[in-house]
């Protein structure tokens, strides 16, 4: 399958990765890519950009060695009720508008609570799509959240990152299997994430290849492979 797009990256900018911008988009060339995406983390990550950063995004050029680029943000969910750390105006200032649960910064619930917090992020006008939501780190009932994504349109990211055995991720490997089969099962896309924090990670879904044969999911609904798909299934805000 050609990939044509990555969107969820972090440069230096997210204080915890380690490549700059430029070099980024310049890998993302290198790779062929289309499209790149780079979403920083917002506050609630200890080191991570100021609203100021977020402010000035408007400097950067969107096309760098001939790959357009989403300069979007990575943004907490904060507990499970659903709270976010971004505010009207800095997502307004965005490209694109990633969710996810950090364990620096998640406030637990069980897993009914939880489950109806990311519904609350799903449904969200402004989010996208949601980062890593099988990482295992909140724990969670995959059916809703799966139907939840078919009905707002909030893209379910399969991530690379959080698969790769130095994360120690225990439940990440059986969740997005779940996460797979039950899409697959209601025909909803999904989108898969590099979570690159260095430019020679960008477009590396080097753990997902398995679990894709394993549950034989249909290319048709990995928007990855195409531009247009991916246009066509975001979320317009």
């Amino acid at each position: 399958m050609k990939i044509e797009l990555d969107v969820h990256t972090h440069t230096v900018a997210s204080g915890h990765a380690y490549s700059t911008l430029q070099e980024m988009a310049k890998a993302g060339a290198e790779k062929g890519l289309k499209i790149l995406g780079i979403t920083e983390h917002t506050s609630g990550i200890p080191g991570a950009c100021d609203p100021i950063y977020f402010r000035n995004l408007h400097v950067v050029p969107r096309r760098m060695y001939g790959v357009e680029l989403l300069l979007g943000a990575e943004i907490n969910i904060l507990d499970s009720a659903g709270n976010i750390d971004a505010d009207a105006d800095l997502m307004r200032r965005l490209d694109l508008r990633i969710a996810g649960i950090h364990l620096l910064c998640y406030q637990h619930g069980n897993k009914e609570e939880n489950t109806q917090g990311m519904i609350k992020v799903i449904s969200h006008p402004s989010i996208q799509i949601i980062s890593h939501p099988g990482d295992g780190t909140a724990q969670l009932d995959f059916e809703p959240i799966v139907l939840a994504s078919k009905e707002y349109g909030t893209l379910l990211e399969i991530n690379n990152s959080s698969l790769k055995p130095c994360r120690n991720k225990v439940d990440a490997r059986e969740n997005n299997l779940a996460i797979l089969r039950l899409c697959k099962q209601y025909e909803v896309p999904v989108i898969l994430g590099s979570d690159a924090h260095i430019s020679f990670d960008i477009a590396n879904y080097q753990y997902i290849h398995e679990l894709l044969q394993e549950t034989e999911f249909p290319e048709a609904l990995i928007v990855n492979r195409s531009v247009e798909e991916f246009k066509k299934c975001l979320k317009k805000v």
